[in-house]
């Protein structure tokens, strides 16, 4: 991965942790910890989604959302194994 892509990466999983956390209500870890689940979650979508054959093919909005995914994910895990 190119240092570019990893800082797309970092930046989109900023507002993806954001954007979950408003999403995910009760689940928020505070601004730092929202902003990590954010990065975690752009890098499962970025690894997983194109393996399973939804792969983004470009775009801001796309990313934005495909790691928003992400992130939710990474989120109600976090939730679930806090409560569990």
């Amino acid at each position: 991965m190119a240092f570019e892509s990893v800082l797309a990466m970092l930046l989109t999983g900023l507002v993806a942790g954001w954007l979950a956390a408003k999403l995910v209500r009760g689940g928020g870890l505070g601004l730092i910890g929202n902003m990590a689940v954010g990065v975690a979650g752009a890098f499962l979508a970025g690894v997983m989604l194109p393996v399973l054959g939804f792969g983004a093919g470009g775009g801001v909005i796309l990313t934005v959302l495909q790691a928003t995914l992400g992130a939710v994910v990474v989120l109600v895990l976090i939730r679930l194994i806090r409560t569990g």
